[in-house]
């Protein structure tokens, strides 16, 4: 009886494990769409390809070993690109894995997605629209896989940067991303464009770099608004995590030096919490110079970027570009932009670095991708027919459902594009124009 027992004991804890299993890989699919999404949550008609790029940036300061005073050293610095595009699976399952290491460093989680890996790249329809993510600190190229997946099959080719000194993995001094952050940006869109029309290359022919969109999220938005003209006060050089020998000051509004402004290339960029406005990194002189279409996301009650002295600050700075504000009302740091929580991290004290107290995280997740299908869709491929989707009443809970006996919008409907009855609450979206 004993050895019955111990038996069907193994044996059920094998069938367990093996339960406990699958449902860990169902927590951590990244692809999820709800049923009460938004309508532009859908994934598009493309099947989609992943692959890594490695890239090296020669004689850059290297604030990490830097020292006040004495003549900043140089290194080459090394970035990590994942690339999602449009390709051609010849049968395959669109299905894949991406191994990532989650936020303590160490703790290694499985996701799960749509995209192949090494796919071979569809070129019928291409060049693609090009989509920069960059990512917050510390962070990873894969926090926001969702929408890089997404937005793949759309017909985007996403490329997402792992920032040096700024991931889980080798999360090193603040002060080397408060630099690198812009520069590391608009040196993968010189070195995408080059590899664009570089035969051998699996980008050759791909991308439309002349079409360039930008998604940051928290720091990843501070290097946003700075690549694209929002020059930071003086009082950065001040700021008790600043890299030692005024090396910012290259990156100040007014300073001749400051290369940052409207790069042509780049079309629109959606900010997510973007942080330092906060700390008065920026001012009005500053933001007047962002001139690129901006959309930004935030939660608000964020209490890492701030919101009325924070993301709504930039926003309203911002005159001279057309700009959107999409807000999660209640949300915090996290509105929108992480992938929801691996099952890994359940228990190890790191979960809330990717939720949300108020919101789910893939009902967020799906919001932003409606959105900034609609956004991108708009800006970058000219599809006038997507303006709908953000030409909307400010406060989602002041829209008006009505339809007739045909199921047609009467003149009294004002209900959000794009989102089924009773669906869209708590979510504010605000638009300006220079």
């Amino acid at each position: 009886m004993t050895r019955l027992f111990m038996m069907a004991t193994f044996m059920f804890a094998s069938v367990f494990a093996q339960d406990m299993a699958g449902v860990s890989t169902r927590l951590n699919r990244i692809d999820l769409v709800r049923p009460d999404a938004p309508e532009l949550a859908a994934h598009g008609a493309f099947d989609i390809g992943v692959q890594t790029l490695e890239l090296v940036n020669p004689a850059q300061l290297d604030i990490v070993n830097a020292v006040e005073g004495e003549e900043t050293p140089l290194y080459d610095r090394e970035l990590t690109l994942e690339i999602w595009y449009p390709a051609q699976l010849g049968g395959a399952t669109p299905f894949g894995e991406y191994s990532v290491v989650t936020t303590d460093g160490e703790t290694e989680a499985t996701l799960t997605g749509q995209a192949v890996r090494d796919a071979q790249p569809l070129t019928d329809d291409a060049p693609y629209p090009l989509v920069i993510f960059s990512h917050g600190y510390p962070g990873n190229r894969f926090l926001l896989s969702h929408l890089a997946e997404n937005l793949a099959t759309k017909g985007y080719v996403v490329a997402s940067i792992d920032h040096t000194d700024s991931t889980y993995s080798d999360q090193g001094v603040f002060g080397s991303t408060l630099l690198n952050r812009p520069l590391d940006q608009v040196f993968v869109l010189d070195e995408l464009e080059r590899l664009s029309s570089e035969s051998g290359q699996f980008l050759d022919g791909l991308v439309d770099t002349n079409n360039t969109g930008i998604v940051g999220y928290s720091m990843g938005g501070y290097g946003v608004i700075n690549l694209l003209g929002g020059g930071f006060s003086e009082s950065i050089l001040d700021f008790p995590a600043s890299p030692p020998n005024d090396v910012l000051a290259q990156r100040v509004a007014g300073n001749e030096a400051y290369t940052g402004g409207s790069d042509e290339r780049i079309k629109a960029a959606i900010a997510v919490a973007p942080w330092g406005m906060n700390y008065a990194l920026w001012d009005a002189e500053g933001l007047a110079g962002v001139k690129t279409p901006m959309m930004f996301v935030a939660g608000s009650k964020d209490d890492v970027a701030g919101y009325e002295d924070g993301v709504r600050a930039i926003y309203e700075g911002a005159v001279n570009s057309e700009r959107y504000l999409l807000t999660f009302m209640n949300a915090n740091h996290n509105a929108a932009a992480p992938i929801p929580a691996p099952a890994e991290v359940w228990d190890n004290g790191t979960y809330d670095h990717y939720s949300d107290p108020v919101w789910d995280t893939l009902r967020m997740n799906n919001i932003f991708q409606h959105f900034a299908t609609a956004y991108f869709d708009l800006y970058l491929k000219g599809d006038t027919a997507t303006a709908a989707y953000l030409d909307l009443v400010p406060a989602a809970e002041d829209g008006v459902w009505s339809l007739d006996d045909d199921g047609e919008p009467t003149d009294e409907h004002s209900y959000w594009q794009g989102f089924p009855e009773r669906t869209a609450l708590g979510l504010m979206l605000e638009h300006e124009t220079p």
